[in-house]
């Protein structure tokens, strides 16, 4: 079995209970972890603390180089770490290479980069002059779906703040940030400045969410149970950012190229084998061209080979664990009762094992369906007609709890601009624009505060000071 990260060094946990590592794939169990207890994260936090004021006196390009000799060594181990991932989490190896592996490892090197030039002292406003300082002890509580990425997007930033870190990731695909640890053990972070203790989210997560010594939370996951990590934080008052639910558009608008934003979105909501927050898992098309639309997400759907992940034709993996799985089938089933039209996938097994659902389409979707409304997180895309007009389609793009991030297709990126200003949303696409990892990911609405990535994602673990001269 594996050990915690304490304090600069591999220690058993308190509870000596461990917790099984799945391959969804092969339903095998390849692996144990701690699981963690309310001691462990009272040790992790206390050695956190005491690394506290050193780490953040520590020349912030300092700092900056720890970080990029992290990043090199990520890069230099890709191959091992999307290996990791492929297996304990099931993306297909390609994914788990370039969007699970490779991708965090750019961030890590951004981080490393913005450490070394970032303005922390922030110039001179009146009579007073204005310091950026770290927050403090934070802690970081991140999913499964990308087990390496999110756990990057905050450890990156935290660090290079000057905060020191507790990271608890999810014990469902841990795999990749014990890689993670042992690289930051390696390249000499000083002890206690990161610290992980694995386990469960309602020992573990509740135990540093209300550490009275904890500064901050950073907490990605459902809506639900980002519900609950503000309420415990809001007892001791700390700084809280939540990267919560999604149940994005792909909003296209007539004079779209139809055949570009069909394949583009449904690429979108399959990726990760759907399990992505921002997945554009609703699109919303004019009556005039839906039957065409419908069409041709269909035959794109039927190109998303499902099988193992490092089948090179596999173009869809497993779903995580037969719990999220058997959620999705549910989902699955509660659309047809719905009155919505299956046009392709449904809930038969496609294979003789593992955690697999086929790539789902539903036709004669309505809004205010539960398929409509509510995040799936599989691969399953809702595809929805609007008769009247843009107005129209803006409104049931706005009409979710959420608001993470969307897509605008329209004849000319002015057009798509003018209609992305009117989602309610952190982040939109206007006619496939790529994914930009130094600018601000987060939500709206109930899909969280605050923001990742880029120096936005950095300020969130700074405290602003002002001395008067």
């Amino acid at each position: 079995m594996r050990h915690l990260y304490l304090n600069g060094a591999w220690q058993s946990s308190a509870s000596g209970e461990s917790i099984d590592v799945v391959n969804p794939a092969t339903e095998e169990i390849i692996d144990r972890v701690p699981a963690g207890s309310p001691a462990d994260v009272d040790a992790a936090v206390a050695a956190a603390r005491a690394a506290f004021p050193s780490w953040a006196r520590t020349a912030s390009a300092e700092r900056g180089k720890i970080l990029a000799a992290a990043a090199e060594l990520l890069r230099e181990r890709s191959d091992q770490i999307a290996r990791i991932i492929a297996t304990d989490m099931g993306a297909p190896y390609g994914v788990a290479m370039k969007v699970q592996t490779l991708m965090p490892a750019g961030v890590l090197a951004s981080y490393a980069q913005m450490a070394e030039t970032y303005a922390f002292e922030g110039g001179q406003v009146g009579n007073s002059r204005i310091f950026r300082e770290p927050v403090g002890v934070v802690a970081a509580i991140t999913p499964w779906n990308y087990p390496l990425h999110q756990v990057i997007c905050k450890v990156g930033p935290a660090l290079a703040a000057g905060c020191t870190v507790v990271l608890k990731p999810s014990e469902v695909a841990p795999l990749a940030a014990f890689a993670l640890a042992g690289i930051f053990d390696e390249v000499g972070l000083p002890a206690g400045v990161f610290n992980m203790v694995s386990g469960y989210g309602p020992v573990v997560g509740e135990a540093l969410a209300a550490h009275p010594d904890v500064d901050m939370v950073s907490f990605t996951g459902s809506t639900q149970a980002g519900r609950r990590v503000a309420a415990l934080a809001a007892e001791t008052v700390k700084r809280v950012a939540l990267e919560l639910g999604g149940k994005s558009a792909s909003l296209v608008l007539p004079d779209a190229d139809l055949p570009v934003a069909t394949k583009v979105t449904v690429a979108n909501a399959f990726l990760n084998s759907g399990q992505t927050c921002s997945a554009w898992s609703r699109m919303i098309v004019h009556r005039d061209r839906y039957d065409e639309a419908v069409g041709l997400a269909v035959e794109a759907a039927r190109k998303y080979t499902v099988g193992d992940p490092f089948d090179e034709m596999t173009r869809l993996g497993p779903l995580v664990s037969a719990a999220q799985r058997d959620r999705v089938i549910r989902y699955i089933n509660r659309g047809q009762e719905e009155g919505a039209r299956l046009v392709a996938g449904g809930t038969d097994q496609p294979l003789d094992r593992g955690f697999y659902v086929e790539p789902t389409v539903f036709a004669g979707v309505e809004p205010g369906m539960v398929i409509e409304q509510e995040e799936i997180f599989g691969p399953v895309l809702t595809i929805i007609p609007y008769t009247r007009g843009e107005d129209e389609a803006v409104a049931i793009a706005n009409d979710t709890p959420y608001g993470l991030a969307g897509a605008v297709w329209a004849g000319s990126e002015e057009h798509g601009v003018s209609v992305a200003r009117r989602l309610r949303t952190g982040q939109v696409a206007v006619n496939g624009g790529q994914f930009n990892m130094r600018a601000p990911f987060g939500g709206y609405k109930q899909s969280g505060l605050g923001r990742e990535l880029g120096e936005f994602g950095l300020e969130e673990y700074l405290e602003i000071k002002a001395v008067q001269l």
